[in-house]
């Protein structure tokens, strides 16, 4: 095969023909002996280009580098000796490389050399005999013949070089001829291949182009999911990814389904992107879990690998702690609380009752039995930085950190229950007032974090605590700059909580000792579960297939994935010590005052610091401006309140002053020395308390101000 290259080597210089007609000298830079081709690479207005061109194109511009056989001299002329020879290709190879850049001197050769040779064709047969004028010309044709004898003896190589420049020419036609023909059956081919993918596939799906890229990249991976013959592993912290299907919304419009879980723990995202010239192409970017659950999971699955394990914890006087976070509409209701059929949803099957049925059942077993323990649950959500009881008609309740610095959630109702029914009952109670409203993403949902809670008490001690959360969207985290305060304060809590609960995981996936669970209400309530050896924790992230909602699903991955790499790295948890020693220092150089006034600060400044790609500093300052305003506003309550019972006392006060001034000879001065008193302690209290709503309207302010200087570029939902 490699005779047919000839004397074509990698590093040689060939003329080749462009496209635009354009002949000019290429790098020859690999040889093809598949298709009989060579690539050949040049270099134009400073970039280094190249094209693949097939062998008949190269030789017919450049005979020299032929096989022998092609450019084996006529018979008609004999070789001459091998010396000469040598320098005759000499001569000739230096004309060729010079002919591009000197036009003149070859298109005279070119027209001189076929008149000499024009003589020699009448001995060709000519269709009509010539005239009788015309005889005497034999002598002339001798002497012709003479003539290029002479002249061949003088200019050994015109004869040859015109027999090579006449069929170079020949061979030009033919190479245009055949590559136009290439080019036709190419087009051919093409138009072909588009007609019958345009048969297979309907051409209305907006993007049909990404969807064959990502079926010819499915085609050639290995599926392996999850089932139930693998084993359930142990994890302190574990961290999963749930796929749901396309809902009736996203398969109206078509959408695209750009997850893919080869899989039982690898969950890949087809991103769509697009290059300067618009030619558009996938990224596939790959996350490794404990466990990825595929669109055809159903929630009893779900809940086998993941908060099942945990169940046996709260009877080894643990806390266990399982969350569903993901995108509004990504399924973490539905995977919380049970299966929707409309709007009505099925509490039974949902991972609440499942847990609860679980507790039932271990709660018979003989080692259990003989604790003699009692199973109370409760039900409250948390938005907006408040703490509401779900199973109290939705009475607003207080968080407070007695002495032993234990968070106790004022006035919330525990409800004993004896069986799962009593648990579903309860469920739809709390599921029915919760706060929720309309998105881009699901006309119904959940604004607030949800916290189901399954109690185990021994003689009114309690014995162990399940918390399982339906967090809020966290697309709504990112919602920090809207002109309406409540929809800013509503997405800078989630932002805040969602922040405060991957450090509190990160610290009890470390064994550090300081956890900031007071940057959050949400971390602040389940304080106890990330505190103590025993304490496990689940994270189910639940992702939406469809490609409107790629960024969201990335983010959400992204986020998991943070979550996950803190625990399982074994080098970064031998080196947990040396993160900590920074922290304290960090609070060593806190402000004083600001340590001995709000602890909760000292947990968000904490927060800020350990999250600096998502927190820009002037997002910090509306954090700021936010939890500073929410502690005004718990205060300026607690004081009104205060101030409204204590006006009751002085109407009593004042009503027996105004019946002692009815008496016929009641003491004047006394009356007087007791309004005087009664008046001086209003003016004490209600001074006191304008001046905190003065406070506390400067507050506002100062929120709406900060909101208005956050960066959005920085801030990124979680």
């Amino acid at each position: 095969m490699a005779s047919a290259f000839g004397k074509l080597v990698v590093g040689t210089y060939v003329e080749i023909k462009r496209s635009d007609g354009r002949i000019h000298q290429a790098m020859v830079t690999s040889l093809n002996e598949d298709n009989e081709s060579v690539t050949v690479e040049w270099i134009e207005n400073g970039d280094t280009k190249g094209k693949e061109i097939d062998l008949e194109s190269i030789f017919a511009l450049n005979p020299d580098v032929a096989p022998d056989e092609e450019i084996a001299p006529s018979p008609e002329t004999p070789p001459p000796p091998t010396p000469t020879c040598v320098k005759v290709n000499k001569i000739a190879k230096n004309r060729r490389t010079i002919a591009p850049t000197k036009n003149d001197t070859p298109s005279r050769d070119n027209r001189v050399i076929p008149t000499r040779a024009r003589p020699p064709q009448p001995q060709q047969p000519e269709p009509a005999p010539p005239p009788p004028s015309q005889q005497p010309a034999q002598p002339t044709q001798a002497q012709t013949q003479q003539q290029l004898q002479n002249e061949s003896s003088h200019h050994p190589i015109s004869r040859k070089e015109s027999g090579q420049l006449s069929r170079r020419k020949s061979n030009c036609v033919k190479e245009v001829e055949k590559l136009q023909e290439k080019r036709e059956r190419r087009r051919l081919q093409q138009q072909e291949l588009r007609e019958k993918r345009a048969q297979e596939v309907d051409t209305t799906i907006p993007n049909y182009e990404i969807m064959y890229m990502i079926r010819d990249f499915r085609a050639s991976l290995d599926y392996r999911p999850l089932t139930t013959a693998d084993l359930i592993e142990e994890h302190r912290i574990c961290v999963c990814v749930r796929k749901r299907p396309l809902n009736k919304k996203e398969l109206a419009m078509k959408d695209l389904d750009v997850i893919t879980i080869p899989s039982k723990d690898v969950v890949m995202v087809h991103e769509p992107k697009q290059k300067v010239d618009l030619t558009r192409y996938l990224e596939n970017q790959t996350f490794r879990f404990d466990y990825a659950f595929d669109d055809s999971t159903t929630n009893e699955m779900v809940y086998r690998f993941t908060a099942r394990p945990l169940v046996e914890t709260i009877f080894e006087r643990g806390m266990a702690t399982c969350f569903a976070y993901g995108q509004t509409g990504s399924g973490k209701t539905h995977t919380m609380g049970g299966d929707f059929s409309g709007k009505n949803q099925d509490c039974s099957k949902g991972i609440y009752a499942l847990a609860a049925r679980d507790v039932f059942l271990m709660l018979k077993k003989p080692n259990y039995k003989k604790l003699d323990l009692q199973v109370y649950a409760t039900f409250f959500e948390i938005y907006s930085g408040k703490v509401f009881d779900l199973l109290n008609r939705k009475a607003k309740l207080r968080v407070l950190e007695d002495g032993k610095q234990q968070v106790q959630v004022v006035g919330l109702q525990e409800k004993e229950v004896k069986c799962t029914e009593d648990v579903l009952k309860l469920i739809e109670v709390g599921n029915s007032c919760r706060t929720s409203g309309q998105t881009s993403a699901n006309a119904h949902s959940s604004r607030s974090h949800a916290v189901f809670q399954i109690i185990l008490r021994r003689k009114g001690k309690m014995h162990g605590k399940f918390s399982l959360i339906d967090l809020a969207g966290n697309e709504r985290g990112a919602d920090t700059s809207s002109a309406d305060r409540q929809t800013r304060l509503e997405g800078a809590e989630i932002n805040k909580s969602l922040l405060a609960l991957k450090e509190c995981i990160r610290a009890l996936g470390r064994n550090k000792p300081h956890t900031p669970f007071r940057a959050s209400k949400l971390t602040q309530v389940l304080r106890d579960s990330f505190i103590g050896e025993n304490s496990r924790t689940c994270m189910i992230a639940t992702i939406s297939p469809g490609m409107t909602s790629c960024e969201n699903t990335l983010n959400t991955l992204r986020y998991a994935n943070r979550v996950k790499e803190l625990t399982v790295d074994p080098n970064q948890v031998m080196e947990g010590g040396r993160p900590n020693i920074h922290t304290v220092n960090q609070l060593d150089l806190l402000d004083e005052e600001w340590l001995s006034i709000s602890p909760q600060r000292d947990d968000l400044k904490l927060l800020c610091e350990q999250n600096e790609e998502e927190v820009s500093p002037q997002l910090f300052t509306f954090h700021e401006a936010v939890s500073q305003l929410v502690e005004m506003e718990e205060q300026v309550l607690e004081d009104h309140r205060a101030v409204f019972q204590e006006s009751i006392r002085w109407l009593e006060d004042e009503k027996v002053l105004l019946e002692m001034t009815e008496e016929v000879d009641y003491d004047v001065e006394s009356y007087a020395t007791q309004l005087e008193q009664i008046l001086d302690q209003k003016i004490e209290i209600l001074t006191e308390l304008r001046d905190k709503v003065k406070s506390f309207r400067s507050a506002l302010q100062e929120e709406e101000q900060a909101s208005k200087q956050i960066n959005p570029k920085r801030p990124r939902a979680l």
